[in-house]
């Protein structure tokens, strides 16, 4: 061993010995996590064999695990991207019915941030001049489902179209 400052450096051979260990150890780790080797005939299997097949194993996860999450997308009903799958989840469902002589509004909205849509919407209703006669609202899972019956000051035909496209301007915009 030589001296440098004082401080002794290990030798080549030494240094060698010590990576060879240290490459042996990751091998073992390796060829742990993957399931137990293909037996080949004719004896032994060799280190290369093995890293050949872990390749491939790794491969192979890759693949199922894209076919797994593609296939997912398609299940959800969505092929976009990540922000636009959250996007679209997010977006709340509006539907108004006519019920004679008022309305409903049903809105389905993200837990998230139903309190805000629902004042939203509150705002919209007061600013027609209507009267709410019940609200309710009961989250489920990852949506929240809002009810609100209300008087309408005139309700003429097509009214509920006309209020479900206030609504859906004034939350959306």
């Amino acid at each position: 061993m030589e001296t440098s400052h004082g401080l002794t450096r290990p030798d080549r051979k030494t240094i060698e010995k010590n990576r060879r260990i240290h490459m042996k150890a990751l091998y073992s780790k390796l060829l742990s996590l993957l399931p137990t080797p293909s037996s080949q005939e004719g004896g032994a299997v060799t280190l290369a064999d093995r890293l050949n097949e872990a390749i491939n194993y790794i491969k192979g996860k890759q693949e199922m695990l894209e076919r797994m999450q593609k296939r997912k997308r398609q299940l959800t009903g969505s092929a976009g991207t990540a922000s636009e799958v959250a996007t679209a989840s997010r977006s709340p469902k509006i539907d108004v019915q006519d019920l004679r002589p008022g309305l409903r509004v049903i809105a389905v909205i993200s837990p998230c941030d139903h309190h805000l849509i629902f004042c939203e919407i509150v705002r919209v209703l007061g600013a027609e001049g209507v009267d709410i006669i019940t609200a309710s609202y009961a989250v489920v899972g990852d949506r929240a489902f809002h009810t609100i019956q209300f008087l309408a000051p005139k309700s003429g035909t097509g009214e509920a179209d006309q209020v479900m496209g206030r609504l859906k301007k004034a939350i959306h915009a």
